[in-house]
């Protein structure tokens, strides 16, 4: 959510921003909620006065009644006793429009970052650098999802039977190298100076409605029936929203978090080559990292978070691109973001495995998370990047160590969490 001052002195840089994002249906909010703050810094003004005039009022009743002069101070008495009515309507007015200038904001996006592309959709996102190189594979790489359920590592059908589509067993030597890989990343990050933390799993509303949009929230969360909960799509939005209502003093500032938590969504992908499988599953784990931190340093920190991002798969032996979100991609909420993604050798292109945004002080303000500075308060700017994620990321490690026996090699940044340094093709498991 951006600053209302903005729309009071700046109204068409706001209004520029929102060309950018090509969302020119959202042009008219920005003189809406110029509109009605101008009514109601009116009322308000109007409020001040009354409240202003109350306090004269009660001074001139002490002086008339000094002055034994009761017909002045029964007049004055009975205007002062007119007041608070007044007041009170005045406030309910005033509450009013505080509200409705509060969802107007909420639909307006954030002010992209001078840096960010400007495009209308994914298909207009910038490759800005690849790191590794594919190998050079000499036979078909098998499907991922066929390839799991050969070396009897999940089972799709019988998930289909109990739970629908979307959803997974995760079984032997593939669950455990879904667990490896996850502890693998919470080390890194906790070697890294970041704080450990488990989340709660469900959320509030108010808390969801501080961390992402009202479209994503309508597309992603599980709304629990009859409770005022949400389950989790990242441990972002807990993380986060554990700094709700908070001034954090300037010393403990960053505050540096690496969540690991189940994740819950409701969005399956498109249809297509992948649909059976690790893709848009409604169910996953993800380890993510976030910072809160000086207004001034969130882009060092976001260069800081990509190069974890790189290191952690460097480890993993896993060819990575960075793609930069242009401006029709971003959420609302986002100033600037990029996706980390991993070259799929069976497909020959890159997927995505996670991402790096950086919401400014968007969150922030709808969460009144801010920095005391001796007194000075000031909202934080908040970050947020997936580590990395299970089972999409076993789908990078499946293709791009995949034997042509159909085995599949383990890095050995994962040995000491496996116990093992592969996971034998079926016909070997036979033998």
């Amino acid at each position: 959510m951006i600053d209302i001052r903005l729309i009071r002195e700046n109204p068409e840089l706001v209004k520029e921003n929102i060309k950018k994002k090509f969302q020119n249906e959202k042009l008219v909010l920005v003189d809406e909620a110029r509109r009605k703050d101008e009514e109601w810094r009116k009322l308000k003004a109007e409020a001040d006065e009354l409240r202003a005039s109350r306090n004269k009022i009660s001074e001139s009743i002490n002086q008339a009644k000094k002055a034994k002069n009761d017909r002045k101070a029964k007049e004055l008495i009975k205007e002062a006793q007119e007041l608070p009515e007044k007041i009170a309507r005045i406030e309910q007015a005033t509450g009013r429009l505080e509200q409705e200038i509060k969802e107007i904001m909420y639909k307006i996006p954030n002010i992209i970052h001078k840096s960010v592309p400007i495009g209308k959709d994914s298909s207009q996102n910038v490759a800005r650098k690849t790191i590794g190189k594919p190998k050079k594979i000499g036979f078909d790489i098998a499907n991922h999802a066929e390839l799991a359920e050969q070396i009897g590592g999940a089972d799709f059908e019988t998930a289909r039977k109990i739970s629908g589509n979307g959803f997974y067993f995760l079984k032997g030597q593939l669950a455990q190298l879904s667990v490896a890989v996850l502890n693998f990343a919470r080390d890194y990050m906790i070697k890294q100076g970041f704080e450990y933390v488990e989340p709660p799993l469900m959320i509030r509303k108010k808390v969801v409605e501080g961390v992402m949009s009202f479209q994503e929230m309508e597309n992603m969360m599980y709304k629990i029936e009859g409770e005022d909960l949400y389950m989790i799509g990242t441990s972002e939005h807990p993380l986060i929203g554990m700094y709700m209502n908070k001034a954090l003093n300037k010393k403990d500032i960053p505050q540096l978090v690496t969540g690991f938590s189940p994740c819950f969504r409701k969005e399956i992908g498109a249809h297509g080559i992948d649909e059976k499988g690790f893709f848009r599953v409604h169910q996953f784990y993800k380890q993510e990292m976030i910072v809160v931190c000086e207004p001034g340093d969130s882009y060092k920190w976001y260069d800081k978070m990509l190069e974890h991002s790189i290191n952690v798969f460097k480890a993993l032996e896993i060819p990575l691109r960075i793609l930069e979100c242009c401006s029709g991609d971003l959420a609302d909420l986002k100033a600037k973001s990029c996706d980390v993604e991993a070259w799929s050798p069976r497909q020959k292109k890159y997927f995505e495995l996670g991402s790096l945004t950086n919401m400014e002080e968007a969150q922030a303000r709808r969460l009144n998370i801010k920095i005391d500075n001796k007194g000075e308060r000031y909202f934080a700017h908040t970050l947020n990047n997936t580590v990395l994620a299970s089972p999409r990321v076993l789908v990078a490690l499946m293709e791009n160590h995949q034997q042509k026996d159909g085995s599949i090699k383990i890095p050995k940044a994962l040995w000491k969490y496996t116990g093992f340094k592969e996971i034998k093709a079926e016909k070997e498991k036979k033998k």
